[in-house]
């Protein structure tokens, strides 16, 4: 259990599992995936859609799910638009995620975890 686990009173715990829940489904979706792990850098939709292989629309409406989450930021220059993600929590996870898969693919092991070595 975390630190801050003890500190979250029933509703809270039960309602972190479903922001949590959230947050995972709409990850599942490798472009969205994709576009998270690019917005670390603030993009435009063209520089996207190139990035991604995806139509400006496809990207524009993975985009406005996003931002309807509340997991990507918007800010008008000029005539464009520029995406980012604004979490470092939400960017460490699908770095995470990424690193995860990244073992698998290349079938690297995977990092043990410290409880697992106490057993």
């Amino acid at each position: 259990m975390r630190a801050h686990d003890d500190m979250l009173a029933g509703d809270e715990v039960e309602q972190r599992f479903e922001v949590a829940s959230g947050v995972l489904a709409l990850l599942a979706d490798p472009t969205r995936l994709h576009l998270l792990h690019l917005l670390a850098d603030e993009q435009d939709v063209s520089t996207l859609s190139a990035q991604v292989r995806a139509s400006r629309s496809s990207v524009s409406q993975h985009l406005g799910r996003l931002r309807l989450a509340g997991l990507v930021r918007a800010r008008r220059d000029g005539r464009r638009m520029l995406y980012r993600i604004p979490s470092d929590h939400l960017a460490a996870l699908v770095e995470e995620a990424l690193d995860y898969a990244d073992h698998a693919v290349r079938g690297i092991p995977h990092h043990v975890h410290a409880a697992s070595r106490d057993s």
